[in-house]
């Protein structure tokens, strides 16, 4: 064990009951809180702000697919022209990928909700058989999901319960949607079900019916003819990767109407949402380097007022032939010591309270403005042990240049020192 390393033991083993450091205890117990606070507030900070993003990635998932392939002339989100979505086309795409894990077909038709007393826009979203239903299974508030098929037209509609409310409709009751084209078309429903994602983005406006409804609606002729394919990767696959590699051979085919095939990623469909989403990364950064200035600065305190008590001492081992150097890595091991004891307890804290949030959602939000019920967490491990090293990195870094003051302090001056 080095010299410095064992006087700094030997100084932190002595700290709790030494009573000639009344000044510096203080000093650096407020400096420990300022670590431990700094690190739960850092720690929650980037855990809500993981799980706020995972919550609003999971309801655009939910609702559509991780890639999107649709047709290349298509004029919005919401108006799409039809391309062949045939079961070769479908097995041709998980070739393309390995990450590809399922596909599914739909077909959408603008429209309006009436009732007596109201009315609102709507988007009619058709679905078949494959469709994989789980995200609206788990966001199923009342009724249930009909079999939706592309053979037979079920007559039954899934609303949200923003538009339930709005419009004074009850699982059960039967609804009356207008299509215009060149002439009015009509079609009466039966609310089988309602969600509720508090995504308004989708609540306010996606019907889910079968696709055989929406392709009649369309007036489409082929019946292999969709809006587009949704296309779900694995959990472990990349986003990324995957999209270039469908892209790369979807993008480049026509289908037997030569219409052209194109492939998005969900962040290519809604730049507008991740863009948002991505300001919480420099909200984030900003937390983290205000609240890293702190701890730091809080240490600086703490470790100058330590100097200053114990100059008798660094007097006396300078006069016995210790260098500037041993001695100043002597008191930056100290300060390391009591940085690791304040990453400690936020550590504890910040699990504690990040734990308690996520299982038992005591903090609770209005999801009209947040899109969630209550504040989300996602506790990432491995960037949870980065954050604890770049606490102390920093926190250290930041001490180097006040222990230089050691080097000022004369041998003889600092024995007789009181």
């Amino acid at each position: 064990m080095s010299l410095p390393l064992f006087i700094a033991r030997r100084m932190y083993g002595n700290s709790s009951h030494d009573d000639t450091e009344r000044v510096s205890r203080p000093a650096v117990t407020i400096a420990m809180i300022g670590i431990a606070v700094g690190l739960v507030v850092m720690m929650l900070s980037i855990a809500i702000s993981l799980g706020f993003k995972q919550e609003i990635r999971n309801k655009i998932v939910g609702f559509g697919a991780h890639i999107q392939v649709a047709n290349f002339s298509r004029t919005d989100v919401y108006e799409m022209r039809p391309i062949v979505g045939s079961d070769s086309i479908v097995q041709l795409i998980c070739q393309a990928s390995p990450g590809v894990q399922h596909i599914q077909r739909f077909a959408i038709k603008p429209g309006m909700l009436k009732t007596d007393d109201d009315f609102q826009g709507i988007i009619l979203k058709g679905i078949g058989q494959e469709y994989d239903t789980t995200f609206l299974a788990n966001h199923l508030i009342e009724g249930v999901i009909p079999l939706f098929t592309d053979t037979a037209s079920s007559g039954q509609v899934l609303i949200s319960k923003q538009v339930a409310d709005k419009m004074g409709v009850h699982v059960g009751d039967r609804i009356n949607t207008y299509y215009i084209e060149q002439n009015v078309r009509a079609r009466r429903f039966t609310v089988s079900g309602i969600f509720q994602t508090n995504f308004a983005e989708y609540d306010d406006r996606f019907f889910i019916t079968d696709i055989y409804t929406a392709s009649r609606l369309n007036n489409w002729k082929d019946a292999d003819w969709v809006s587009g394919l949704e296309i779900r990767i694995s959990p472990d696959a990349s986003l990324e990767q995957c999209a270039d590699e469908v892209g790369a051979f979807i993008n480049s085919q026509t289908d037997r109407y030569g219409n052209a095939y194109l492939a998005q990623s969900i962040d290519q469909l809604y730049p507008s949402i991740f863009a948002w989403l991505e300001v919480l990364n420099t909200n984030v950064v900003v937390i983290l380097v205000l609240m890293l200035g702190v701890a730091g600065f809080t240490m600086i305190s703490g470790l100058l007022i330590l100097i200053l008590e114990r100059t008798n001492m660094i007097g006396l081992l300078k006069a016995l032939g210790a260098t500037d150097q041993i001695i100043r890595r002597t008191f930056l091991y100290f300060s390391s010591f009591l940085i690791l004891k304040g990453l400690f307890w936020g550590n504890l804290v910040g699990i504690i309270l990040c734990l308690v949030q996520k299982y038992a959602g005591i903090i609770r939000l209005d999801p009209q403005t947040y899109y969630v019920e209550v504040v989300p967490i996602q506790l990432d491990i491995p960037l949870l042990l980065l954050l604890n090293v770049l606490t102390l990195a920093v926190s250290v870094f930041m001490l180097v240049g006040p222990s230089l003051l050691i080097s000022r302090i004369k041998p003889a001056k600092a024995i007789r020192f009181e």
